[in-house]
């Protein structure tokens, strides 16, 4: 049962994935990235990860979908462009960085052992948060500060270019 259930969580997340970058209306957008969410929340659950499959409920589509939601809102977006419909050089370099991230993180998914990628680094000597907290406030605690650093940035930036000029 649980294989079925984890690759129908996977269809779904992918499915989803491709209708976010996929449709000109940012609402739907943000609505299908609730859905992959979701689906990312079933599959961290199924992992034995209940502790993130929370979190990627509570943080990621309550939280950050509300602030992106208030960000289309606050611009007033009604439509994007068609994907591609940029210059040509940005298309092509985006497609060529798309496919290196792709193929590097499907070489170090084949250069995984069935024990060392099964589980997050530590999650089995306590069943506890305290190894991810202790990874976020010691070696990654730079990066955690950077994405909060770039939220607000990026609050900050959707801000301005919604205001108006009299």
């Amino acid at each position: 049962m649980v294989p079925v259930v984890f690759a129908l969580a996977a269809v779904v997340a992918v499915v989803f994935a491709i209708v976010t970058i996929a449709h000109s209306s940012p609402v739907i957008n943000v609505l299908s990235l609730v859905v992959v969410f979701f689906a990312m929340a079933a599959i961290f659950a199924l992992l034995g990860m209940d502790f993130l499959a929370a979190i990627q409920i509570i943080v990621y589509s309550g939280a950050i979908l509300v602030l992106f939601l208030f960000v289309i809102m606050l611009l007033n977006i009604r439509s994007v462009e068609r994907l591609g419909s940029g210059r040509r050089v940005q298309a092509l370099l985006g497609t060529v960085v798309a496919v290196g991230i792709g193929a590097a993180a499907l070489t170090a998914v084949s250069l995984l052992t069935p024990t060392s990628g099964a589980v997050y680094p530590g999650s089995l000597e306590t069943g506890t948060v305290v190894p991810i907290g202790r990874a976020l406030l010691t070696t990654h605690l730079f990066a955690f500060e950077f994405i909060t650093l770039l939220l607000v940035a990026a609050i900050v930036g959707a801000v301005y270019l919604a205001r108006r000029d009299p």
